[in-house]
């Protein structure tokens, strides 16, 4: 399976170069950059609607990145952490509460933090396992 994406990552076929081989819809990995790429515009088009300041859209972009300090832990503590603040049920849980709260700064958080999610996919950087940081649920990087 790891040959089969690191062949699809690299733009050549796991099954040999056929047309059926290089659809869209049977490449995992290119999906998953598309879906990245659509919460992204998702996440900042539905903050930018609901009123958000871009200088803020700034400044929280990249924070879900410092989850990295937990790799100073070691691999497992930090593969935990990344995860963590890279998967999707944290930020839907502060939208949602955020919405029910009548709370718009939460919300507007939960948006950035997806765009950013959104953003991780679209370039490749996937869940971590912890065997390295590089090793990622959507191939080594």
């Amino acid at each position: 399976m790891k040959t089969m994406m690191d062949r699809e990552l690299r733009g050549t076929t796991a099954t040999g170069g056929g047309a059926s081989g290089s659809f869209f819809l049977a490449r995992p990995a290119t999906m998953l950059r598309a879906e990245g790429a659509a919460m992204l515009a998702g996440g900042a088009l539905l903050y930018w609607s609901n009123g958000g300041n871009w200088w803020l859209f700034a400044l929280l972009l990249l924070a879900p990145d410092l989850s990295m300090l937990g790799y100073l832990a070691g691999p497992k503590v930090g593969a935990a952490a990344y995860n963590a603040f890279h998967s999707y049920p944290l930020p839907a849980a502060l939208g949602i509460v955020g919405l029910l709260a009548g709370a718009p700064l939460a919300v507007r958080v939960a948006l950035v933090w997806l765009a950013h999610i959104g953003m991780d996919r679209m370039l490749g950087y996937g869940l971590k396992y912890p065997s390295g940081f590089g090793d990622t649920h959507l191939g080594r990087l």
